[in-house]
């Protein structure tokens, strides 16, 4: 099942979205993330965010895995052009045009039919009778987890991020 998302009115040209998206197509929505971080290039962040948005769709609405998400489709489209003019030679005026992008994503299962347990699933509300338990019995809850056959999600330490930690341009 397909999981969409998109970014309207990101204020850079379509062709440098596009350089950076022609990377990520086809490939394992995590890889992307980590690809994604270590690329200096300015629609690096919007392309981040819009991406981890995707991945909240696919797990909070329909029960997906991230482990098993995959980049179907990285479409970059032309958006709105917001047309500027500068004073030329002669009395001229120059027409300036500062280009919009219009970004969607598709994401899709890699093992079709792999959802997490329903029993592991958050609820937005707690029932009445768990709001009055006691201290001890919220502290003994553990953290939900993900049925997955992908394999073991690696957490990438946070001195790698530091040491590779540049400023965006």
């Amino acid at each position: 099942m397909e999981v969409k998302a998109q970014l309207n009115g990101l204020r850079i040209a379509p062709r440098k979205v596009r350089a950076i998206t022609n990377l990520l197509k086809n490939k394992n929505v995590i890889h992307a993330l980590n690809q994604m971080e270590f690329l200096m290039r300015r629609p690096v962040l919007p392309l981040i965010k819009l991406l981890n948005s995707a991945i909240a769709n696919a797990e909070n609405n329909l029960d997906m895995v991230k482990d098993n998400l995959y980049i179907k489709e990285f479409l970059v489209d032309e958006g709105v052009k917001l047309k500027r003019f500068r004073p030329k030679a002669q009395g001229r005026a120059g027409e300036i045009q500062k280009k919009t992008s219009r970004i969607r994503v598709v994401l899709d299962e890699r093992v079709a039919g792999l959802k997490r347990r329903a029993s592991e699933k958050s609820p937005h509300r707690r029932p009445a009778e768990e709001a009055g338990k006691n201290e001890s019995a919220k502290t003994e809850t553990k953290k939900h987890q993900i049925q997955t056959e992908l394999g073991k999600k690696s957490n990438v330490g946070g001195i790698v991020k530091r040491l590779f930690r540049r400023k965006q341009i």
